[in-house]
This record gives structure tokens, sequence and C-alpha cells, in this order.
């Protein structure tokens, strides 16, 4: 679910450092919304991050 239907931004892989350099994996998540769009001039809801929605590739439905 944590990926942008417009970018296609996903979750992207690491690995975390402690201070005593211990290594563990992570994940980093995009910044996901649910929102009422318009797509191909039918309002549906699709998951669109928050970059796409401040740069305005989406037009929002009322």
């Amino acid at each position: 679910m944590a990926k942008c239907e417009v970018c296609g931004k996903g979750v992207s892989f690491g690995v975390k450092v402690s201070h005593s350099h211990r290594r563990t994996n992570r994940t980093w998540k995009p910044n996901v919304k649910r929102v009422k769009a318009i797509v191909k001039g039918v309002p549906c809801r699709i998951h669109v991050c928050t970059r796409c929605l401040r740069s305005n590739k989406v037009t929002r439905a009322v």
C-alpha cells in the first residue's frame, strides 16, 4: 500500500547504524495519502504521495 500511484515512489531499504556501530535493517516509507482525485475524467480514490499533491500532479475531486 505504501506506493504512490502517480510517480511510483515506494518503500526504500537501508541499514540503521547505532552509536556502537551495530547494524540493523530498516525501511523508509513515503508519506502516502488516500485522496479522491480525477483520473481519466472520472473521480476515484487513489494513493498519492504528498510530493505529488504539493506539486499539483494530481487534480483533486470535490
